[in-house]
């Protein structure tokens, strides 16, 4: 999987003024409606079948795959740290199928700034995209998409530059305000994070109250145990907020992280063992 777009793409030695600059470029560029080469409802963690095969081994009458017909292949992208190294971790999904992991390991440029993450892990995870045989139609983050200081997070970055929708799931809320109060609530409640003073309007994207920049989303909640704290569900790229939180509640299983993101996860941990022995 290659960039489309790499004047956009994070590089190192920038200053704060000109990461902030290229992150206004990027939100310019991006797309917050829907704008997907698959059909949303397609999206499930369920693997259909074609009498004895799956959709995955399925076959046309002239003997190519019935891509058609298969569910859209899902990418779940995640990070572990080896010192001043990030290993970046994806895995595809098909319906509840892993079809490819692939990871990389990279040189990590900048220490964790809050509002630019991208920068430090955007060039990490393109390599690790690029090691890809497939070509997701989709990308799921850790990370935010829109609810960012200047509507370019993580995921709406990478996005961008691949030109692939894009969602961007984070455990806490980087910048704007919910609807409503969001602790102990049950599980597939959602509210809208409305933009407040901390969200620059950019590139023809408002930011007024009355903007919706994502969700806050419970995806589980036990009644055996600690209160479960919403996940912060935004658009990254070629996405409506409501479609985006509506496809992490597809990817939903029996986690609190949707499963791609979660598969990443444990890939990235699984992987970085290797290295540390």
């Amino acid at each position: 999987m290659r960039p489309t777009r790499l004047d956009l793409a994070p590089r190192p030695g920038l200053s704060r003024d000109e990461m902030e600059s290229l992150q206004r470029r990027v939100a310019e560029a991006a797309v917050f409606e829907d704008d997907l080469p698959f059909d949303p409802t397609a999206v499930s963690l369920d693997t259909p079948e074609t009498g004895n095969q799956t959709l995955t081994d399925a076959t046309a009458p002239d003997g190519d795959a019935d891509t058609d017909s298969q569910p859209p292949l899902v990418a779940g992208v995640d990070q572990s740290f080896l010192d001043d190294r990030a290993l970046s971790a994806v895995v595809v999904l098909r319906g509840g199928e892993v079809v490819e992991r692939v990871h990389a390991v990279s040189e990590l440029d900048l220490p964790y700034i809050p509002g630019l993450l991208s920068f430090r892990e955007g060039g990490p995870v393109l390599d690790a995209l690029a090691e890809l045989d497939c070509d997701p139609d989709l990308l799921v983050f850790d990370g935010s998409g829109r609810i960012h200081f200047r509507q370019a997070g993580l995921a709406t970055h990478l996005g961008v530059v691949c030109d692939v929708p894009s969602i961007g799931v984070a455990k806490s809320l980087l910048c704007g305000t919910p609807d409503e109060d969001v602790d102990g609530r049950p599980e597939g409640w959602r509210t809208p994070i409305r933009a407040d003073d901390s969200v620059d309007p950019v590139g023809g994207h408002p930011a007024t109250p009355e903007t919706t920049i994502g969700y806050a989303f419970q995806s589980r909640q036990y009644d055996s145990r600690p209160i479960i704290n919403p996940l912060y569900v935004s658009p990254g790229h070629r996405l409506a907020a409501a479609t985006a939180v509506d496809l992490v509640s597809r990817l939903s299983g029996s986690y609190k992280l949707p499963e791609p993101t979660r598969l990443a996860d444990a890939y990235a941990d699984e992987a970085k063992a290797q290295y540390e022995d």
